[in-house]
């Protein structure tokens, strides 16, 4: 089998997905890197040191790479992934696709009149914890769906999001884009539906009141990440700019009738996600989201609060990589790249899950007014419905 030769253009802390990519001469090989930071890009010769490394990514549109990664920041994603479309070279762009709705729209329309093949890392679909509710909803355990509800308890929101490029709403629009993309599309997904209709409250509750400030320009993730940064309050050396949220709370409506609730808090104590889904036969919910949880199902009548379930299904995966999600959501993508066909993850999704985002970021700041989705062009959905494949008709 020839290699795919593959690219990878941002080099922080999520470029170290495109390592699952790497097996010379079993596949596919990383065959040139770029990035703005020369440390960053010392740093991806070590690991692949055949590899060519360039400091800005119009230099590899003309290195014959048969896909690219974007692990860029958000901002970077739109441009960069429009560029490499254009060009012919299948993308994976992290999610989200973009930081705007209008901006989602034109990658889509970028991958639809180049025929390049367009992929979004939507890892959790790839998570075992949302494979195991989907498929007990899928076999009826709780018949229709009519709610879904997310806590998403953001642990190391300090470290993670208020010290570097995310705090700042021009790189980002807000965490309820930039964090909240990745339970939105699982909600949608479990739903079978997309928003059509949001309001949500939040502010920047907490962090907003740390006068200890640092430029980290420079900084690599794991340079400011520790979990001694404990409590929140004591945190030091946040980012210079610092106007998103900490605490968000938004309500959605779904094309088909489901509602759905998303609660985001970047202080607490635990870090995981916990979903209840609500269907007109009972409710499951998760406890813990990796390896070592469960997920419970009560489907028969009974009276106020009892631990044990009708039905109890392990979470299988690991602790890491997501739940070992990044592996087969990379190799996917290697699959789509060299032979087509359809994917887990869905660019139209991923654009909803974006406008969703967008959608709740400004009822937010206008005092939780509703918010309607814009509708996407009906060709871009067939083309994307159809695997990227134009229809003879």
């Amino acid at each position: 089998m020839t290699d795919l030769r593959l690219g990878v253009v941002g080099l922080g802390a999520r470029s170290s997905l495109a390592g699952h990519a790497h097996h010379p001469g079993e596949g596919s090989a990383i065959v040139a890197v770029a990035d703005p930071v020369a440390a960053q890009r010392d740093l991806a010769l070590e690991k692949y040191p055949e590899a060519t490394a360039y400091a800005d990514h119009t230099e590899l549109l003309d290195q014959k790479l048969d896909g690219v990664f974007l692990t860029t920041p958000d901002d970077l994603h739109e441009g960069p992934a429009i560029d490499f479309l254009t060009a012919g070279v299948s993308v994976f762009v992290e999610k989200p696709l973009a930081i705007t709705t209008e901006g989602c729209d034109r990658v889509l329309q970028a991958a639809y009149e180049s025929g390049a093949r367009l992929y979004v890392g939507h890892n959790m679909r790839h998570m075992p914890v949302v494979q195991t509710m989907r498929q007990l909803i899928q076999d009826g355990a709780i018949g229709d769906v009519k709610a879904i509800w997310c806590r998403h308890f953001v642990g190391h929101g300090g470290d993670f999001y208020f010290k570097d490029w995310h705090a700042d709403r021009r790189r980002t629009t807000g965490l309820l884009l930039q964090k909240g993309a990745h339970d939105i599309d699982v909600m949608h997904w479990l739903a079978g539906g997309y928003t059509r209709r949001v309001n949500a409250m939040g502010a920047l509750t907490l962090y907003g009141g740390i006068d200890d400030r640092l430029d980290r320009t420079g900084q690599r993730f794991s340079d400011f990440v520790s979990s001694d940064n404990w409590p929140p309050l004591e945190q030091k050396g946040l980012a210079p700019v610092m106007d998103v949220e900490d605490l968000s709370m938004a309500n959605l409506l779904l094309d088909n009738g489901v509602f759905v609730t998303y609660e985001q808090c970047h202080y607490t104590p635990d870090y995981w996600r916990n979903y209840t889904v609500i269907g007109t036969h009972g409710r499951l919910e998760n406890f813990g989201d990796t390896a070592g949880g469960v997920v419970k199902v009560w489907n028969s009548r009974r009276s106020g609060y009892r631990e044990d379930a009708d039905i109890v299904v392990e979470i299988a995966g690991e602790s890491d990589h997501h739940g070992g999600a990044d592996p087969h959501l990379v190799n996917e993508f290697l699959d789509f790249v060299r032979d087509g066909g359809t994917t887990l993850t869905s660019p139209i999704a991923a654009r909803a899950a974006v406008a969703a985002g967008v959608a709740a970021t400004t009822s937010l700041r206008s005092d939780g007014v509703p918010i309607d989705v814009p509708e996407l062009d009906p060709a871009l959905i067939a083309y994307f419905d159809n695997g990227q494949v134009r229809s003879a008709t």
